[in-house]
């Protein structure tokens, strides 16, 4: 099987599109089941060092590569174990997040988009480790 590769501009206007069908009272509830704490996110596939974040608010996960930054956010799609985000951030770049839940204390995120002018995309698996 051949991989094929896009431009990550290709994708995210249809994401972006996508979202205005999704109800504006939608939210992330599914990120509110998540414990807060110290988190390790772990590349998926690769030997990359842990990144290691204390989670107070959830949502940051939606934006690591735009961390403290303040984005609009679009919810693209929700279910009951997983949510996809697009955002965008004025002058900084722009994202498409999935994060999907396997319990309170462990996620998989898988991230792509622009910031600093270049591509970004990443899987990570999050896991809970303890208190901050």
């Amino acid at each position: 099987m051949q991989l094929r590769y896009y431009p990550i501009s290709l994708f995210l206007p249809l994401a972006a599109g996508a979202a205005f069908a999704v109800s504006p009272n939608d939210d992330l509830a599914l990120l509110d089941t998540l414990e807060r704490g110290n988190w390790q996110l772990r590349a998926t596939g690769g030997d990359q060092p842990l990144t290691k974040i204390c989670l107070g608010n959830p949502g940051a996960l939606i934006q690591i590569q735009h961390s403290g930054v303040a984005c609009e956010q679009y919810i693209v799609r929700t279910s009951a174990n997983s949510v996809t985000v697009s955002y965008t951030c004025k002058g900084q770049g722009q994202g498409l997040t999935t994060i999907r839940k396997e319990s309170n204390r462990i996620v998989h995120i898988q991230s792509q988009g622009i910031r600093d002018n270049a591509p970004f995309s990443f899987a990570v698996e999050g896991r809970r480790t303890g208190p901050c």
